[in-house]
């Protein structure tokens, strides 16, 4: 691999690794037995992706468990805390779509990350599908879901403008990207009966400095109980 795709293969890694472990923070905590499980069976198969790509870099564990913070390459919107419930759909919806569409158009190149593209796509599908379900759910539901889903997206809009930043080792017409994004996010959100924040099509929105190792104050403390176990046992092996 050139170094700039391995660069594009540490990014990609890092955001499927640390929302997966977001997600896994759900375990023991979800609203009801069957997203327990769904919420699981999405961060399992970011976790795979995460492992996949990671190992085109260098030691998956090694990346995962013994990098300071400033090393990971994750966009700022995959670190976000969970939240309540809608905070953490609203997320799912941003990456979801946002993945899906990347993935694709890996996926009918011929560069290094179109095998696992071509998988992960079939995966993503049914990780857009859940909350995209879940949005219109909540959107279209009580006055407090709605309440509550409004809210999350305002707070994590400021978020998105990252998903767009250019990354090095990948061919992709970010712009082009971006717009199918925003109509797939606003085609949902409609069903929803909930809109896109107000100046959200304006391309103003703030983007992140998280592909440049600058990550939001709870990303230090995620990935503190994430790494301790591996750091407390260096070496050790079950």
């Amino acid at each position: 691999m050139t170094e700039s795709e391995r660069t594009a293969a540490l990014a990609l890694g890092d955001d499927a690794l640390i929302l997966s472990h977001r997600l896994g923070e759900w375990a023991g905590h979800a609203p009801v037995l069957e997203e327990e499980v769904a919420l699981a069976n999405i961060a399992l198969d970011l976790l795979g992706q995460a492992r996949v790509l990671l190992s085109l870099v260098g030691d998956e564990d090694e990346l995962a468990f013994l990098r300071e913070e400033r090393a990971f390459r994750n966009v700022q919107l995959a670190e976000q805390p969970n939240g309540d419930f809608a905070h953490t759909i609203v997320r799912q919806l941003f990456f979801s779509l946002h993945q899906q569409l990347l993935f694709t158009e890996l996926a009918a190149g011929d560069g290094p990350f179109a095998p696992l593209a071509a998988k992960a796509v079939k995966e993503i599908a049914y990780h857009r599908d859940h909350a995209e379900q879940w949005t219109v759910r909540l959107g279209d539901g009580t006055e407090e879901s709605a309440r509550r889903m409004r809210a999350a997206l305002d707070s994590l809009w400021k978020f998105t403008g990252e998903l767009f930043q250019p990354v090095p080792g990948l061919e992709v017409d970010w712009a082009a990207l971006e717009e199918r994004w925003l109509t797939a996010v606003g085609e949902v959100l409609e069903r929803a009966r909930l809109a896109l924040p107000e100046g959200a099509r304006t391309g103003a929105w703030a983007a992140g400095a998280g592909r440049q190792g600058l990550h939001t104050e709870s990303f230090g403390r995620m990935l503190a109980e994430m790494q301790h176990l591996h750091r407390s046992h260096p070496g050790a092996s079950w």
